[in-house]
C-alpha cells in the first residue's frame, strides 16, 4: 500500500481513538466502474474492446495479462462505505469480492462480450509491464461481511459487459459527433 494510503489509515485510527470521532477506514480493492480513469487496465481493456469492434483500433497491447486482480463493482463499494457509517461504533473494513480474476480472464470476459476472441486482438509489450509487479491483489471482505452483512453483489462478468456496453455507447457517440463536425 503506498505511503499516503496508508498514512490516511494510520491518522483515522488516530483521530477517532483521540478525539472519540466516528471515522471508519475502508480499505477498498479494486472498485470499477464504467467511470473509471482510462489510465486503469479495466478501462484500458473496455474502451479497446469497444474501439476494436467498431473498426477504429486493431489491437490491444498490455503488459502482464497473469497479474491476478480483487476487481468489484464501484457501486457495491459504496454501499459497504454507507454501511460502515451506520454502524454504532466506528471501525476498519477491507471491501473486496474475496475473489482473484487474471488480466486475461478478464480480457476474454471483454472481447466475447462483443463475439470476439481476445488472442486475436490482445499483443503483448513489455513497455507495459511495470517494474514492481505484484502478481495477486486480493482482499478478504469477512469482517465486513459479519459485521456490516455486507458482500459484493455484482460479479465481474456483470462488471466487465457493463463496462463494454458503456465503452460501445460512448464510442459510438464520439464516432457520430466527430461525423456531424465534418
Amino acid at each position: 500500500m503506498a505511503w499516503p494510503k496508508c498514512t490516511a489509515i494510520l491518522i483515522t485510527v488516530n483521530y477517532r481513538e483521540s478525539f472519540g470521532i466516528h471515522a471508519s477506514n475502508g480499505i477498498l480493492f479494486n472498485h470499477e466502474s464504467p467511470l473509471r480513469g482510462i489510465e486503469f487496465v479495466t478501462r484500458k481493456v473496455t474502451d479497446g474492446v469497444a474501439r476494436i469492434k467498431l473498426g477504429l483500433q486493431h489491437e490491444l497491447r498490455l503488459g502482464n495479462i497473469d497479474a491476478k486482480r480483487d476487481w468489484g463493482f464501484a457501486g457495491d463499494y459504496v454501499g459497504a462505505m454507507w454501511l460502515m457509517l451506520q454502524q454504532d461504533r466506528p471501525d476498519d473494513y477491507v471491501v473486496a469480492t474475496g475473489k482473484t480474476t487474471t488480466v486475461r480472464e478478464m480480457c476474454r470476459i471483454a472481447f466475447n462480450k462483443v463475439g470476439l476472441n481476445y488472442k486475436d486482438y490482445v499483443k503483448i509489450d513489455p513497455q507495459f509491464y511495470r517494474p514492481a509487479e505484484v502478481e495477486v491483489l486480493l482482499g478478504d471482505p469477512a469482517k465486513a461481511r459479519k459485521n456490516l452483512d455486507w458482500q459484493a453483489e455484482t460479479s465481474l462478468e456483470e462488471l466487465i459487459e457493463m463496462m463494454v456496453d458503456a465503452d460501445l455507447k460512448r464510442v459510438e457517440k464520439e464516432i457520430h459527433q466527430s461525423r456531424v463536425l465534418r
